[in-house]
Order: C-alpha cells, then structure tokens, then sequence
C-alpha cells in the first residue's frame, strides 16, 4: 500500500532512490521546506535500473520509473565522482568502482591505488537532480569541487568522503558532521536549486 500523505501540511517530495544515506541527507537539507519521503517509507519496493553512460540519463530514467509505474511526482538523483587524473573516472561507475576486480576491497582502495604515483589529485563531486511533476522533467546541476588524500580518514559520511577534501576545507567529508559537509555539499547545492524552483513555480 502507498502512503504519499504522512503529513498533509508539508510538501512530500518522494525521493526514487533506495538508498537510505542519501535519503537521511538530503531529509537534513530540506529540513522544514519539503517532507522528503523514501520509496520505503511510501510502501514502494523496486529494483531501479542505472543503464547509462552519463549521469544525467541515470538520474532521468530513475524519476521516470517510478511515475510510469506508480504514477507519483519524484525525483531522483546520480551522483558521480570525477577525477582530473583518471580522465573522469569514475564518474557515472562510481557506486560500481571496484564491481568484479578481484584485487579491491570497496570503491576506495581502487581509486587510491590507481591515483598512487599522480601529483594532480583535484577532482570534484557532481550531482544530478531530475525532477518529474506532472510528466514534465526539471534537471538540477550541483558541483563540489576539491582533491583526493593519499589515504583513508574519517569515519562519518558514505561512499569516497574518507578520501575527498573540498575546496576551501582542510578535512574530509568523512571528518565533518553533516552541517559542515552542507556548507560544501554538491548534493545540497542541487537539492536547493530543486527547492528553488518549486517554490517561485508553485509545483
């Protein structure tokens, strides 16, 4: 059974993802402006496929699941980590980084590995929002630029925050509590350009 009404007051924004660190992210980003709900939480148990080489059609065909099949305004979002020195890579196969190679543990340690013998360690996160009300998409762009670390440190966050430090900081995303990492947060900054846009829309 789907649950879209958990709280009349505020505006629910169901966000098409099954990842939960994302979701409670983002829910810390929205804070009072939009009841952000997971596929979960609106009773929505599905596989939802990632078949693209770029994240913008990743992030498209996300949104465009869920309101096919279910019929419900969403968004959804792909997320990429981009490496100067490893022309791009991983990009869009960042979540995927390590899949099928024997020799790495998690995502990580390969990228550390393959960036071993580079001086030029700048890269930036990249985030995809796409937002499908009514059938008709918006796309929402937010870049967090700044560098690898030879090593691990941190433990908060998810995914590559032990290893990134962005522009303008002297730690990790791994190493700041979840207001710090906002204040740089390509993931904030697309979220806000959604919120943004609905607000002066009226959506």
């Amino acid at each position: 059974m789907y649950n879209m009404d958990i709280t009349p007051a505020t505006r629910n924004l169901l966000f098409a993802t099954n990842n939960q660190r994302k979701v409670d992210e983002i829910k810390i980003i929205a804070g009072s402006l939009a009841n952000v709900l997971s596929l979960k939480e609106a009773g929505i148990d599905i596989d939802i496929p990632e078949p693209f080489d770029t994240l913008e059609e990743n992030a498209s065909v996300k949104s465009a699941t869920i309101y096919q099949q279910f019929g419900f305004d969403c968004f959804s979002e792909d997320t990429g980590l981009e490496v100067d020195a490893l022309q791009g890579a991983p990009g869009v196969k960042s979540a995927r980084y390590a899949q099928g190679d024997d020799r790495f543990t998690n995502n990580t340690d390969k990228l550390l590995y393959h960036l071993t013998n580079f001086t030029n360690r700048s890269a930036r996160f990249r985030t995809i929002i796409s937002l499908l009300i009514n059938g008709q998409e918006t796309r929402f762009e937010g870049v967090c630029h700044g560098h690898i670390t030879t090593q691990k440190t941190g433990t908060s966050g998810f995914g590559y925050d032990p290893v990134f430090v962005p522009a303008g900081a002297n730690k990790t995303f791994a190493q700041m509590t979840p207001a710090e990492k906002n204040t740089f947060s390509h993931r904030q900054k697309a979220t806000l350009l959604m919120l943004a846009f609905l607000s002066k829309s009226g959506k």
